[in-house]
């Protein structure tokens, strides 16, 4: 895809970690992260969750191991999913080490909180010794007493002296395949502190608004604070965390990607908010080609206008575009050119069934050019 001057994204050099099979940082994908909400003993509904998270498009999920039951179920958890999982761990040392015994790719920890530098040494050899990462997880609303009484309060500079504290604890044990995250609630603390430590070390950024809210509310400000990072180039890896399932954490994870340019999958619609110039119900068209076309993964670009007044225009940077027409007859274009008109009805299902045309047409061209990188390859 190609990018204009003005909507270009400078991203922010960072060293590069695995967590299992996924890159993060330096020049990988910013990744999709989610948490799962139901008890971890109960490997069945966990794992349940993740699979509907994977299809929607997850990346990596996080699953709390607060007990040795939750680590003992980790194991069956991390067998039957198809995405790395990170060990969220607080405080209890051993759960860590049981986690990366059981197969967790990631361990989210603070080393400062782990207690005894021997026992950080401890979950630093678990970690090395079973191929995991390590996710530094500060939030404002748990600082250190130290840090809090040495500023007053949660701020910039607190969760940076923070993330910068228990990084020590693990480079002072040779062990650099970490990540860190300094979330808070507040959008202008999270993307301060993120801008601060972003400017003094190279370690990869886990971005997230902690505790952002529901759906409405935790989405608008999820927007806004990983927006704006993400456009200043900061990030590798994200968390939109909303009192909602996960997959809609995913869901909202990838329209901020997708609204920056920054990665694409599955369809992205561009519809008007609708005025009494529209030639078809919009609101509720596009409300069900979001559901009936929520299957495809492949990237595509679909408009839907109510009027000619912006359909056209529209249409232009489209794959597909609709536009609303008087007398009960709409317009297609295909590629930003006129192609068709169709009448109301069945309108829902042809526009399906081009969009799930062009799929298969771009997957036909892709398998083509795989097919003859890998002869040329052979020759």
């Amino acid at each position: 895809m190609s990018y204009r001057p003005y909507q270009m994204i400078t991203r922010r050099k960072s060293r590069q970690i695995m967590v299992g099979k996924v890159p993060v940082g330096g020049d990988a994908p910013i990744t999709v992260q989610t948490m799962t909400n139901t008890p971890t003993e109960d490997a069945a509904a966990t794992i349940a969750q993740i699979r509907r998270a994977e299809v929607a498009g997850v990346d990596i999920v996080r699953v709390s191991c607060p007990t040795p039951e939750s680590t003992a179920a980790l194991a069956e958890i991390c067998r039957e999913v198809n995405v790395p999982i990170v060990a969220d761990i607080h405080f209890h040392y051993r759960r860590a080490i049981e986690a990366a015994k059981a197969g967790a790719a990631c361990l989210r920890i603070n080393p400062g909180n782990i207690g005894s530098a021997e026992r950080v040494k401890e979950v630093v050899k678990a970690a090395r010794d079973h191929g995991c990462s390590i996710r530094i997880g500060v939030n404002a609303g748990s600082l250190e007493k130290h840090l809090l009484e040495k500023y007053g309060e949660p701020n910039p500079e607190a969760l940076v002296e923070s993330a910068l504290w228990h990084a020590a604890h693990l480079q002072d044990n040779d062990f650099h395949e970490f990540k860190i995250s300094v979330k808070a609630s507040d959008v202008f603390l999270a993307a301060a502190a993120y801008q601060q430590l972003a400017e003094v070390c190279d370690h990869p950024l886990h971005i997230g608004i902690t505790e952002a809210g529901g759906k409405r509310t935790g989405t608008v400000k999820s927007a806004v604070g990983l927006g704006s990072l993400l456009w200043a180039g900061i990030g590798d890896t994200m968390r939109v965390s909303l009192s909602a399932e996960p997959e809609e954490e995913v869901h909202v994870g990838w329209e901020i990607l997708k609204s920056l340019g920054i990665r694409h999958r599955g369809v992205k619609i561009i519809s008007c908010p609708s005025c009494a110039r529209q030639g078809f119900d919009v609101i509720r068209t596009v409300a069900t080609l979001e559901d009936r076309l929520a299957h495809i993964e492949t990237p595509v670009t679909l408009s839907i206008i109510g009027c000619v007044v912006n359909g056209p225009g529209e249409a232009l940077m489209t794959d597909i575009g609709l536009t609303g027409g008087g007398a009960g007859r709409h317009m297609i274009y295909a590629a930003g050119k006129t192609d068709h008109t169709i009448d109301e009805a069945g309108l829902v299902d042809h526009v399906v069934a081009l969009v799930e045309g062009k799929v298969a047409q771009i997957q036909a061209a892709e398998a083509v050019a795989k097919a003859e990188a890998a002869k040329q390859a052979a020759e």
